[in-house]
């Protein structure tokens, strides 16, 4: 079961509010029953059940994993033993929702290109099972010589034509699967990405903005640093990264500073985030220093995925239009050839 982002910020900001204003939590949770429709109030009725028979929200919560993960589960944890339920809260929807906008930067980005190969896609296809077997047909009656790209154009549109459920079925299944990895691994398809020219520091600066940002918010609702590192680990998918807070968290458990471990990562990690962290243990401000470093980051993703996108665009418009343009070729230059003839 998950929730909308959307869903998930008002969420949160519902419960913030009215517990600060001093309702009760049960008594919040009966009220927002009152408007709930679909998973939302599945969610809200099993939270109300289990507060009923006496358990915690974040024990309730976290059997919700697709909506809860572990960070906001153990903040939930700790807020309700110092008793800042409603302060963690507030903090937890702020975090969503600077978090919602980080990622619709990324989806934004990512419209163009995939608005470009669909289209390209359409065309293929109303050019492979409508324009190809009409040509191809009277090439055949003629019985003229056909260069090679007209053949294999033909043999594509066969196969298509005379297989197409096949395709379908091989299609759906090969997207249904990389759905599946994406959703169970992605530090595998993050590790695989990690190595193209232009992708992989991407990847890399958006771990690092989103590891930086959980390290704020955990360090800053009171929990320890090992804690921290040990959640905050959890949201980065290159495996790069991954490995480097983790060899620093086992250098901060030898009782050694996280700036040293992350220094192993030079060419990794972000000079700015080496830097800040060192001044934050240095001053006794980590968490000060990893809100500022969250805030960089998150404008040099900004104009790193503005000059993705300036220079996909020429590039993938050149290559649809050489594909397009080999297609249209293929199909004409059988039919110079046979005015040539003539």
């Amino acid at each position: 079961m998950t929730l909308s982002s959307q869903e998930k910020l008002s969420l949160l900001s519902n419960m913030a509010t009215m517990l600060g204003a001093g309702i009760p939590i049960l008594e919040v949770v009966n009220s927002l029953l009152e408007d709930t429709v679909g998973h939302q109030r599945y969610l809200l009725s099993k939270l109300r059940d289990d507060l009923i028979q006496g358990k915690k929200v974040a024990d309730s919560l976290q059997d919700f994993p697709d909506i809860f993960d572990n960070i906001t589960i153990n903040l939930l944890r700790a807020s309700e033993e110092a008793g800042t339920l409603e302060t963690t809260l507030r903090d937890l929807r702020d975090h969503t929702q600077v978090e919602m906008e980080f990622m619709d930067k990324i989806k934004f980005a990512m419209l163009y290109p995939i608005v470009i190969l669909l289209v390209f896609a359409a065309v293929l296809a109303v050019t492979l099972f409508f324009v190809v077997p009409r040509i191809s047909s009277v090439f055949l009656r003629l019985k003229v010589e056909l260069p090679l790209p007209t053949k294999i154009l033909i043999w594509l549109s066969q196969t298509l034509t005379n297989y197409w459920t096949l395709v379908v079925i091989m299609s759906a299944v090969i997207i249904i699967t990389g759905v599946w990895l994406y959703k169970k691994n992605k530090r595998m398809l993050a590790g695989l990405g990690s190595h193209l020219p232009l992708v992989g520091p991407l990847i890399r600066l958006i771990d690092f903005t989103q590891f930086s940002r959980s390290m704020y918010l955990l360090l800053a609702s009171g929990l320890p640093i090992l804690s921290a590192l040990g959640l905050a680990v959890g949201v980065v998918v290159d495996p790069q990264v991954a490995r480097l807070i983790g060899d620093a968290c086992e250098m901060v458990m030898a009782g050694k500073p996280l700036s040293e471990g992350l220094r192993r990562g030079r060419g990794i990690a972000p000079v700015l985030l080496l830097k800040l962290t060192e001044a934050g243990e240095r001053t006794g401000t980590l968490d000060k220093s990893m809100q500022e470093v969250s805030k960089h980051l998150d404008y040099e993703v900004s104009n790193t995925l503005k000059t993705v996108t300036a220079l996909l665009e020429p590039i993938m418009l050149v290559a649809v239009g050489v594909s397009v343009g080999g297609m249209m070729l293929a199909i004409i230059a059988p039919i110079y050839g046979l005015i040539g003839q003539v």
